[in-house]
């Protein structure tokens, strides 16, 4: 992981490590692996828990692991974090996602997202992640989408607000770039005005 967007979170609790677990469902109660029945891997700070027994951490790492929907993904992270609306980084890289949930839009507190090495097909569901408002790092590289043409500068036109795109950081140049990419390729919509005859 990044060692900088771990810095920017302001993130003070361990993540919650459900990597390389061949985790195929986020969904309760299912087989072949329900992510519930898991256990995260330890690192080198130990994870604190509420009176509940839920986890404190504010970082939910997924990354390298069999997902291809994120159903029930709100319920299953409400029952691992004490303080769901606090979680400021999902990893869920390196999975079999082909979309954008929505679920993810509604972690309002998000500031890092890695979904790269995944499937997903279309440019057009970056637009998804727009209602973020502090989301900062974003990976999509290794996805099918990364081949179209435009993607660094659609991506970077779509989501103004972030520093750090595919583990590189965003310069003035690349916005000035993404701007001018903008005004070539989208076109405005149009606003049809009925003038009233006199």
């Amino acid at each position: 992981m990044n060692k900088q967007d771990y810095m920017n979170t302001s993130v003070q609790e361990p993540p919650l490590d459900y990597s390389f677990r061949s985790i195929h469902v986020t969904q309760v109660h299912s087989v072949p692996t329900d992510l519930l029945s898991e256990e995260p891997r330890t690192g080198l700070r130990p994870l604190r828990h509420s009176k509940s027994g839920k986890s404190m951490s504010q970082s939910l790492w997924l990354n390298n692991n069999v997902l291809n929907d994120l159903r029930d993904f709100n319920h299953v992270v409400s029952q691992l974090l004490e303080h769901p609306e606090n979680l400021a980084w999902i990893d869920l890289s390196f999975n079999d996602l082909t979309s954008i949930d929505p679920v993810l839009t509604t972690f309002f507190n998000l500031s890092v997202l890695y979904l790269h090495g995944n499937s997903i097909q279309r440019l057009g569901e970056v637009n998804k992640l727009a209602v973020l408002p502090r989301l900062r790092s974003l990976t999509l590289h290794g996805n099918p989408i990364e081949e179209e043409k435009g993607y660094r500068q659609y991506v970077l036109c779509t989501l103004p607000r972030i520093t750090t795109f595919d583990f590189s950081g965003v310069t003035k140049a690349d916005r000035t770039t993404a701007e001018v990419w903008k005004r070539l390729n989208i076109k405005p919509k149009k606003v049809w005005i009925k003038h009233n005859a006199l």
